[in-house]
């Protein structure tokens, strides 16, 4: 007798319908076939389902069964389908009728008990089972709250086997499961990192809250101690805060990974990601025999932090400027090729040469002009051209350390950032730009011109510093942003004049 059962799987951070046809027959030696490009977890699933049966009071058929993953001709992987193959088994042998599974999608690992297990990605699922007019989902109930955030489909969650099966028979019915996501997002959106708790560094500061204003990538350099590391932490904290969509987007690719925990289903904070300086290339980037999101994509719409900064692999870096400049990432092997988003901020740190203590007045540097170029050096200039601040972090003294009072909190920058936000909002509007960061050359025409004597500035900071094309460019957008920070419609010769300083490395390496 024929079956189907349908499912889900992941490709990339998007799902798709799987349909589980199970066929099984009388006639012949008995056999367990899946066919449908499975993978080796897929393949797997027949003892799980063969236990889950027995020992939930099911008769497991020594028949010819055929189990078939549709589309056949995209590979399945994880164990997301033993529990639609252990239903099917059970409607093939006239145990449900076909009409109590049309329109409920199935998914969910099962362990030798009976118990339904969580697997990863259920968010995406969930997007596709709305988008595709399913009645509801049932899934494990470790899942059932990260799929009850999406608004237009109904969950279920399912702890056992048994439990699935009465409930497609009516025998009983649970309620489905509801997220409230306003007070989610309250109690997911904090963030305990504050500007306020942060001494001295006025000028650091600043160049941060101008980076979060327009979406601008920031390098600071400074002796070890200065505060690149505090500084940076706090950066999320004055950003734009997620709009839901933004978190959907963003959760997705959380889930894809299994990094969504079940009382925190959702991101509602803007991601921080500081990966160690031993990461590889396909860690930064994302990769695998099966592509996986890397922690660019994991930083999407939040801030990718890279402390010590030249002590990275050189391809690792080197990587980073096809998502600095498209904000995403396209990983191509030889059967497939995923594309993730990489919208995110790069910030940062590197001391100002290897022993660390170069502009440190309290410390004696012992690097030689040779060791100091090197270093310097394994930070490759088209690198440095896609970062739009450097800004020097200067060790803090100590009379500032004593001093008792708060630094201005997070908060108060982030009502300013909000408005210079807003005001690029409304310029861009319907042009597919978000924030100055992203301005295309036609942009920087329209929005980013200059009088002569602050394009005499510009041409002088070019030729003394040896500035590329795009250099100058990424002046322009920091200069857009500070002067939308202060209210004003046009670009003045003093915010390209304070643009400019956010170059230092260009001016100490020319």
């Amino acid at each position: 007798m024929l079956s189907k059962a349908l499912s889900s799987a992941v490709l990339g951070i998007d799902a798709y319908i799987v349909e589980v046809e199970v066929d099984v027959t009388a006639r012949g030696l008995p056999f367990f076939s899946t066919v449908g490009l499975p993978d080796l977890a897929v393949k797997e699933s027949k003892d799980r389902v063969r236990a889950a049966l027995k020992n939930n009071g099911f008769d497991f058929p020594l028949k010819q069964i055929v189990i078939n993953l549709a589309p056949a001709n995209i590979k399945k992987e994880g164990s997301a389908f033993d529990l639609p193959i252990a239903v099917g088994i059970i409607a093939a042998e006239g145990l449900l009728e076909q009409s109590m599974l049309d329109g409920v999608m199935l998914v969910g690992e099962l362990s030798l008990d009976g118990r339904v297990k969580p697997v990863r990605g259920m968010l995406p699922m969930a997007v596709k089972a709305r988008d595709a007019g399913l009645k509801c989902m049932v899934i494990p109930m470790e899942n059932a709250g990260e799929a009850a955030v999406v608004d237009g489909v109904t969950v279920y969650g399912v702890e056992t086997l048994t439990d699935v099966v009465k409930f497609l028979t009516g025998e009983s019915r649970p309620e489905p499961s509801r997220v409230d996501i306003d007070g989610l997002f309250a109690k997911l959106s904090v963030y305990q990192d504050d500007f306020a708790d942060v001494k001295g560094q006025e000028h650091v500061k600043r160049a941060l809250e101008v980076a979060a204003a327009g979406g601008h990538n920031v390098l600071m350099t400074g002796p070890p101690g200065s505060g690149k590391t505090m500084l940076a932490r706090r950066l999320v904290g004055v950003m734009p805060r997620m709009s839901f969509d933004e978190a959907i987007e963003t959760s997705k690719i959380h889930s894809v990974t299994g990094m969504l925990q079940p009382d925190a289903p959702l991101i509602a904070a803007r991601p921080f990601r500081s990966p160690h300086h031993t990461i590889s290339d396909a860690g930064l980037i994302g990769g695998g025999a099966v592509p996986k999101p890397g922690e660019v994509s994991l930083s999407h719409n939040g801030v990718l932090f890279l402390d010590e900064l030249p002590e990275f692999q050189r391809n690792a870096l080197e990587v980073l400027r096809q998502p600095l400049e498209d904000r995403q990432v396209t990983i191509s092997r030889a059967a497939t090729s995923i594309t993730y988003p990489a919208s995110f901020m790069l910030v940062a740190a590197m001391n100002p040469c290897p022993c660390g203590y170069l502009t440190d007045p309290s410390h004696e540097c012992t690097c030689t002009p040779r060791q100091l170029q090197r270093y310097r050096a394994r930070v490759s200039g088209p690198l440095l051209d896609r970062i739009d601040i450097h800004v020097e972090v200067p060790a803090v003294k100590y009379r500032e350390l004593a001093d008792k009072r708060c630094g201005e909190p997070s908060a108060e920058i982030m009502k300013r950032v909000d408005r210079a936000r807003a005001v690029q909002l409304s310029r861009f509007r319907g042009e597919g730009v978000y924030c100055n960061s992203q301005m295309k050359p036609r942009h920087l025409r329209k929005y980013c011109a200059v009088d002569e004597e602050t394009n005499s500035l510009l041409e002088n900071a070019m030729t003394r510093l040896g500035l590329s094309a795009r250099a100058v460019n990424r002046i322009l957008k920091v200069a857009r942003t500070i002067s939308d920070l202060d209210g004003r419609g046009e670009i003045g010769i003093s915010d390209v004049s304070e643009a400019v300083q956010y170059r230092s490395l260009d001016r100490k390496l020319s």
